[in-house]
């Protein structure tokens, strides 16, 4: 039984100095004086495992290949301009995005996807991320034929996780419309037998996509066979105006109350994104229990908006945070710009710290929800590193330059708002270190890329 001694400990949300990280068969056996063979870790901190909640993997696979204007600026109502805010440019926006990352899913394979997949995961794991929320929705041919396994995709992207070290809870997504023929299963009971299929591999969870892609219907015998079987419910809840506006026209309410109206909106629930939401619909959140996955990396990218994670924590709603888009692997940056996206709007600081809570408290609070938080939006036990829970943790360099000159009091301020991933050395899944094998994975990465995008 190995006894993890570093200076600093971030155990059950306190920093303790000068105490062991007793690790049993992959779990913590206990906090306190070392009971087996020592591992000394001089000049480290030991911290819990962050968690992406919310993935695509594949969409690493179009990072840099977005970040120009694509289309002219066109103020609103102007002819082909989309309904927005009068006065706004509006050439490019989540729409024309969209286009791009479709062009990109239409033409992967399943090796491709897997190399793309695994890279991904690799970066996730450098960065700290011991568990992910897979969000997948690539399962047919680009002719939309099912493979003769019609979870061969699925099993694709599990298998890449599987060989980096990660955790991960397949999220496998219901599409009923829009969207590529890639996307689209014949039927709610089709979609649910491959789900069940697919259960007896690997941990998953039921993801109707989002309102506009999945009928009331579906949305809600997905939500009762997810409650049936114990599986936790994510779906996109008002990531986007149009989304809202679209699903007022189909069914006269908000992507929220709509969940609530269908019985899918529960304490097992993540609703992913979830930036445009009026006072009712955070009043429902927050009754339920339910959890928001911020991603605001990716949401900051896209334009989306800023998730007002105040209203949201004090009227009851739990949070974690996901890497979405890929388009930069940092889920501590993803922490910290819930409170940043907050001190623009509001010209104030430390939003999310009403409590008061002392030097290192809102450091605390943040990558609480990016661990923690993210285990529970997955049906996972762990995330604090307490007594029985998963040994997943990431060993940081307490003299990196970016948090050099850190005490217990502030460690967790450091941390979350200033830590480089360069502190970052070492990431632990059960107990066990992961060997990033980067220079293995690069060459069918580079070559899945040379095929997609010559």
């Amino acid at each position: 039984m190995p006894s993890f001694q570093p200076d600093l400990l971030f155990s059950g949300g306190r920093v303790l100095s000068g105490v062991a990280l007793n690790v049993r068969d992959g779990v913590v056996d206990s906090v306190g004086s070392p009971s087996g063979g020592p591992v000394p870790l001089r000049g480290r901190a030991v911290l819990p495992g962050l968690v992406s909640a919310h993935s695509h993997a594949f969409q690493r696979a179009i990072r840099g290949r977005t970040e120009h204007r694509a289309h002219p600026l066109e103020a609103a109502g102007s002819p082909g301009g989309r309904a927005e805010p009068a006065g706004r440019s509006i050439g490019d926006d989540f729409w024309t995005w969209r286009e791009a990352m479709y062009a990109a899913a239409e033409r992967l394979s399943p090796e491709d996807l897997f190399a793309v997949s695994k890279f991904c995961f690799l970066e996730m794991a450098r960065a700290g991320v011991t568990a992910v929320g897979e969000f997948h929705y690539l399962h047919r041919d680009r002719e939309g034929r099912p493979y003769a396994d019609p979870n061969e995709l699925d099993l694709a992207v599990a298998r890449a996780a599987s060989e980096v070290g990660l955790r991960i809870v397949l999220l496998r997504v219901a599409y009923a419309r829009g969207g590529l023929k890639r996307f689209v299963e014949g039927s709610v009971d089709e979609y649910l037998r491959n789900l069940d299929a697919l259960s007896k591999h690997v941990p998953v969870g039921a993801a109707p996509h989002s309102v506009r892609a999945c009928p009331a219907e579906w949305i809600r015998d997905i939500s009762n066979e997810a409650a049936r079987r114990g599986w936790v419910l994510h779906l996109h809840v008002s990531e986007q105006p149009k989304e809202v506006e679209q699903c007022r026209a189909e069914h006269g309410t908000t992507p929220p109350l709509l969940l609530e109206r269908l019985g899918a909106l529960t304490d097992r629930t993540t609703c992913v994104h979830g930036v445009h939401l009026d006072r009712d619909d955070i009043a429902a959140i927050g009754r339920a229990r339910a959890t928001v996955c911020a991603c605001p990396t990716t949401e900051r990218n896209l334009g989306d908006g800023v998730v007002r994670a105040d209203k949201l924590l004090t009227a009851g709603a739990r949070l974690c945070v996901g890497s979405d888009s890929e388009v930069q692997l940092d889920p501590l940056e993803d922490a910290r710009q819930l409170e940043y996206g907050l001190r623009l709007v509001e010209l104030q600081r430390a939003v999310l710290d009403p409590e008061h809570a002392g030097v290192g408290g809102l450091g605390a609070k943040l990558y609480g929800i990016a661990s923690e938080g993210g285990m529970r939006s997955l049906g996972l036990p762990g995330g604090a590193l307490r007594p029985g829970e998963p040994a997943d943790f990431i060993v940081v360099d307490l003299d990196d330059p970016s948090i050099a000159g850190v005490r217990a009091e502030d460690l967790m301020a450091n941390v979350t708002f200033c830590l480089e991933r360069t502190a970052i050395l070492d990431t632990y899944v059960g107990g066990e270190r992961l060997a990033l094998d980067f220079a293995g994975a690069l060459p069918t990465f580079r070559e899945a890329m040379r095929r997609l995008w010559s």
